[in-house]
């Protein structure tokens, strides 16, 4: 390769560091062109799953300011480069590792900080943003939900009883006005 694409490269890999939420390092040794294609669709479209080389990567790395990958970059490597839901990811390249030996989860960054497989295993685990937003939205909705409940339950109840509920406020109005009535006679 020549040195301008090299540098090229060098460029477009920190450039992907630079312009991603997270990036995971994985070893593909043995995986088929098929195999690596499902990986990829099983990723999401938010996130670029790359075979990079391991001396070009190590200089992108260091110029994105990323240690994370130290002493990690040997063997056929490639990189999923995480632009969206880390955890969809995460879930995506941990599933296929289940299913698929070959594939090794060797480290990754996320929010700056390094991640090991274990890490990235229980980043996995966690349920995605969408789901967490709707449990909070189910969370906040739920006292609403009550109030208006309850507020139906009383209007059928008024209801039912033929608005006797309405008229007894109206007599209680009219009774403290028969004591000052009274006082006015004496």
């Amino acid at each position: 390769m020549a040195t301008s694409q090299k540098v090229a490269s060098v460029e477009e890999i920190a450039a992907d560091f630079k312009e991603s939420d997270a990036a995971v390092l994985t070893e593909y040794r043995g995986l088929t062109v098929a195999q690596l294609k499902t990986l990829r669709r099983s990723l999401g479209a938010d996130t670029k799953y790359a075979v990079v080389k391991n001396t070009l990567t190590g200089i992108a790395a260091k110029e994105a300011g990323i240690d994370a990958f130290d002493g990690q970059l040997s063997g056929p490597t490639a990189i999923a480069f995480i632009k969206g839901d880390p955890v969809q990811a995460a879930k995506g390249l941990t599933d296929f590792a289940k299913d698929n030996e070959k594939l090794i989860i060797k480290a990754g960054v996320f929010e700056g900080q390094s991640m090991d497989a274990a890490q990235i295993a229980a980043l996995a685990a966690l349920e995605s943003r969408e789901h967490q937003l709707a449990r909070v939205a189910g969370v906040l909705k739920a006292p609403a939900s009550a109030l208006a409940r309850t507020i139906a339950a009383l209007q059928a109840k008024l209801e039912e009883n033929g608005g006797a509920a309405a008229e007894a406020p109206a007599e209680e109005a009219a009774a403290p006005e028969a004591p000052a009535a009274e006082a006015d006679e004496a």
